[in-house]
């Protein structure tokens, strides 16, 4: 059999045998070199690889393929692939700084999630996907300023109330997230705060007893006030000061939005988590049952998440189990005895009289 040499293939002996790939970290070859079967999969191995022009948006989705697909679950690539092809379709031939342009785009990708409207369900996985493309243009490719998928409500109306990052979640998630993400994941939790407002959040804004900070989704009319509880400090406390804003990445930068919520996905998906319907925003939820087991009241909380009392008390209900709000009743109660002053011996003695 002849042996031909191809450019770039990367060759691996171990254990006695040869192993050829396309190209280092690319996909294993069949075969022997020569053979039919051989340079049939490294054809294709390269015409996979092959970038579309720059300028137009297929050249995104290659690069997503490339570089994220292979780390999805099996079940949920043979779910995404075809939405793949659909959104290549339907969009691959615009140009990406059309993307840049959420006030003209926005309208073409919800007509086009729209033609699915009668199974809400499927419509939603179509905005998913293009959403989650549009979030790799941003971050790492840096291709767009922003995803001008957010913003667009989902067609299928779920309530999320029971819907929280139980701590195995977030310790699950903690396998494969970066330290910064963890620390993201952590702040979350314990403040409730929004992810737009999370990345923007200053040292400035702590103080001695509460983190103070606008909202913006009031349009920073409104102020959220965060009392500073034990575990609180302690996880201010483990976050390094590399910038005046609390969290930043692994540059040491200033997280943005959607480069966090990229790299939260990627740390999702590293942990077989993609499958998980847990969003950013359930740490809300999180922060509900930590303030409670932290001491805070109903009404307190009411106040630091925007939400009415009784809707506090119904998540209380549903999130935290009786044993904790119990213990936490019990160290209270400790609490108030340990501040009261011991009775002397002679006012004992008199009240016995």
């Amino acid at each position: 059999m002849v042996e031909i040499e191809l450019k770039g293939i990367h060759t691996v002996k171990a254990k006695g045998n040869t192993y050829y790939y396309a190209w280092r970290g690319g996909p294993a070859l069949k075969g022997l070199p020569g053979s039919f079967e051989f340079m049939k999969s490294y054809n294709e191995a390269i015409a996979d690889r092959r970038a579309p022009e720059d300028g137009k948006f297929k050249s995104v989705i290659t690069h997503y393929k490339t570089h994220e697909f292979s780390k999805l679950a099996a079940s949920t690539k043979r779910v995404w692939s075809p939405w793949l092809d659909k959104i290549g379709k339907r969009f691959g031939d615009l140009s990406i700084a059309q993307f840049n342009r959420p006030e003209k785009i926005r309208p073409s990708i919800i007509r086009w999630r729209s033609e699915y409207s009668e199974t809400p369900r499927t419509a939603d996985l179509a905005l998913q996907v293009i959403s989650r493309l549009l979030s790799h243009a941003v971050d790492p490719m840096g291709k767009i300023a922003s995803n001008p998928c957010e913003g667009i409500r989902h067609l299928y109306s779920q309530s999320r109330a029971e819907i929280i990052w139980t701590a195995d979640d977030i310790a699950q998630l903690k396998t494969e997230a970066s330290k910064e993400v963890a620390l993201a994941v952590d702040l979350a939790a314990h403040t409730g705060l929004r992810a737009g407002d999370l990345v923007r959040l200053a040292w400035s804004h702590v103080g001695k007893d509460a983190i103070v900070i606008t909202t913006g989704k009031s349009k920073h009319r409104k102020e959220a006030v965060i009392p500073r509880y034990d575990a609180l400090n302690e996880l201010l406390d483990r976050i390094p000061k590399n910038s005046p804003i609390i969290l930043t990445n692994s540059r040491k930068r200033p997280w943005t939005q959607d480069g966090l919520a990229s790299s939260f996905w990627t740390a999702k998906v590293e942990a077989h988590m993609q499958e998980r319907d847990l969003h950013f925003h359930d740490l809300r939820g999180t922060a509900a049952t930590n303030f409670y087991t932290a001491g805070l009241s109903i009404r307190v909380i009411a106040e630091i998440m925007g939400w009415e009392e009784d809707q506090v008390e119904k998540i209380i209900r549903r999130y935290v189990s009786r044993g904790a709000a119990t213990r936490e009743a019990i160290r209270q109660l400790n609490e108030a005895r340990e501040k009261k002053p011991a009775a002397s011996k002679s006012t004992k003695d008199e009240q016995a009289l």
